[in-house]
């Protein structure tokens, strides 16, 4: 186990570690996706495990990427997080057991959840590069 968080602190930038293997949380507004557009899906930061689409990201005006779902076939760990002095309920990845965000009853429909999903946690993958990065079953997504 050392040496896994051994090799992740040399593969990710500090605040990629601290969010994914330390339960951090990124400054709000002041990360890569929370205003991104662009269609493609997004990827845990440590396994490359497929998470959320573009079609299911919402401006929550919360400052981190909001999704309303995860991907179809995607498994996400919900665990109770009581830090802070709040109830919440937690979200990790379910290959790399990855720190992503937390889920809350506040979103739009059709779900009315909010998946608030920290940037650090994540690696977009463009809609056009799906094939390339070994994501081209996600294509049909965006036709």
């Amino acid at each position: 186990m050392m040496k896994k968080k051994e090799d992740l602190k040399k593969r990710l930038t500090p605040i990629q570690f601290e969010v994914t293997q330390k339960n951090g949380t990124e400054p709000p507004f002041q990360n890569e996706y929370w205003d991104l557009k662009d269609d493609g899906i997004y990827v845990d930061i440590v396994s490359g495990e497929p998470l959320f689409s573009s079609k299911d990201k919402f401006e929550s005006n919360c400052g981190w990427p909001s999704f309303t779902k995860p991907l179809p076939e995607t498994k996400l760990i919900e665990k109770l997080d009581e830090s802070f002095g709040m109830t919440r309920i937690e979200i990790r990845s379910e290959k790399a057991d990855s720190h992503l965000g937390h889920v809350f009853p506040d979103g739009p429909p059709p779900t009315g959840l909010r998946y608030c999903i920290n940037s650090a946690a994540l690696k977009f993958i463009p809609k056009e590069d799906l094939e390339k990065e070994g994501y081209g079953e996600y294509k049909k997504l965006f036709e």
